[in-house]
């Protein structure tokens, strides 16, 4: 007969004279409770299912315990609940909340847990292209990428009348010896440098690139790809590409006005653009010595260059004096005078594309996409839209259930912390699973009015 331990405790300070002690013997206990509504949510989008179908699996099924689509959604909802290494999964496999979501409580073979470990889900990491005989497990990438414009065309119920497709470039530093690796002198470090496109919230395109390269390489063949995909499904939408001043390329604005797709660019500024406004300055000079506040005066230019641009093109100039210094600022579009004047171009429409640079730190901070720690770029491609899948499963649950609450507008990092972060133990019995989560938990409000909303989303879909 085996005999019974007691488990090692931990001693605290004493409160109010009786002694506090800690051990690791709650039994079934999950830290992630609020998984559950992660799992709601792809229901309401199907967004595992159909990332499963981009993958193909030629390992034996008979010998195969975890399938590809258990692998990919253990993937996807351990990083949105703040897991970013393969490694925590050698643990996390026995969590129940991650069992639940596997929709598998038990492995059909002895001595396994019902989702896999660390080793499991590195081959998963290491699929390639093509299916070879040590890599049995492959990917499409192309079919992965068709999957983030879709997601977001059908987050929409009607076509709108115009969107605004944001296009930027950020780095992802590297810190071994990766393929690709190259040193970049605008980020002071070895890194990636990895192209993000946005509309809204909504990711579209998510690409890993190397560092030795334009910030611009490969715009056109993104956006080309991503706008042909929308127009099939949305043909009279007005598209318009926003980017920073890295993006103001003469092959870039060409394709846009043959494709029929505006554009609002950031323009790097020079002598002779300033000289353009200098009687603006002057002006912006005099009200900013008057008042002490900034000053700004805006000017409509029609612009080229001397040699790079194909044609003239509108300029808008921002004229502005703050902090006893000159600060003039351009942008070029391909919008004209009828969709509004020079000022509203530039406060309202072109300075909303910083919105972006906090749904790139979302991806990079709180979902780990820079986690790109693997030796090839192919690995950690993949990796990337792991993190950008979880991303989107993340902006579904805010978008979806949390519009009407205190975090409608909350970062995915908070999301996380405040609403899936939450204690349960879970008993298990014939009939059914109970968690019985936190009774202190702050945000139980939040978390019922996100369940009513997705129980109606899954009920809409089915």
């Amino acid at each position: 007969m085996a005999t019974e331990c007691n488990p090692e405790l931990f001693e605290f300070a004493p409160v109010e004279g009786r002694a506090v002690v800690a051990g690791f013997d709650g039994g079934a206990m999950t830290s992630d409770a609020g998984g559950l509504l992660l799992g709601a949510t792809d229901r309401a989008i199907r967004l595992l299912g159909r990332f499963a179908e981009c993958f193909v699996d030629r390992r034996r099924s008979e010998l195969v315990e975890h399938r590809v689509a258990t692998l990919i959604g253990q993937r996807v909802y351990g990083i949105a609940l703040g897991y970013e290494d393969l490694n925590d999964h050698d643990e996390l496999r026995h969590d129940p909340i991650m069992a639940m979501l596997a929709g598998k409580l038990k492995a059909s073979r002895e001595g396994c847990a019902p989702v896999a470990g660390k080793s499991t889900l590195n081959r998963l990491e290491l699929s390639r292209d093509v299916a070879t005989r040590y890599h049995k497990i492959a990917h499409d990438p192309t079919a992965i990428e068709r999957l983030f414009v879709t997601l977001f065309l059908e987050a929409h119920a009607a076509p709108p009348k115009e969107i605004i497709l944001d296009l930027d470039a950020t780095d992802d530093p590297l810190h071994g010896d990766q393929e690709g690796r190259f040193f970049h002198g605008y980020y002071n470090c070895y890194c990636y440098l990895p192209l993000y496109v946005f509309c809204g919230r909504h990711l579209l395109a998510a690409k890993l690139r190397q560092a030795n390269i334009d910030g611009a390489a490969g715009a056109i063949e993104e956006i080309a790809r991503i706008v042909r995909q929308i127009r099939e499904v949305w043909p009279t939408t007005r598209i318009i590409l926003r980017a920073d001043s890295g993006f103001a390329r003469e092959p870039l604005m060409a394709w846009c006005e043959a494709e029929d797709v505006h554009f609002i660019l950031g323009l790097a500024k020079n002598v002779r653009l300033n000289r353009a406004i200098g009687a603006e300055l002057i002006e912006a000079q005099k009200e900013n010595q008057a008042t002490g506040q900034p000053a700004r005066r805006f000017k409509d230019l029609t612009w080229s260059t001397r040699k790079s641009w194909s044609r003239k093109r509108r300029v808008i100039a921002k004229a502005e004096w703050t902090q006893g210094k000159s600060n003039p600022r351009f942008i070029v579009t391909s919008l004209t005078a009828k969709d509004g004047d020079a000022r509203r171009f530039y406060e309202d429409v072109y300075c909303a594309r910083g919105e972006m640079e906090n749904r790139i730190k979302e991806c990079q901070l709180d979902l780990f996409g820079d986690r790109t720690s693997t030796a090839t770029m192919k690995a950690n491609q993949l990796r990337l839209w792991f993190a950008s899948m979880a991303y989107v499963l993340l902006d579904s649950l805010r978008r979806r259930a949390l519009a009407t609450t205190d975090l409608a507008d909350a970062t995915c990092g908070t999301i996380r912390l405040k609403l899936l972060k939450i204690g349960a133990l879970v008993a298990i019995s014939v009939r059914r699973i109970k968690l019985a989560m936190a009774s202190g938990c702050p945000y139980q409000t939040v978390f019922a009015a996100a369940h009513r909303a997705l129980r109606a989303a899954v009920a809409d879909t089915s």
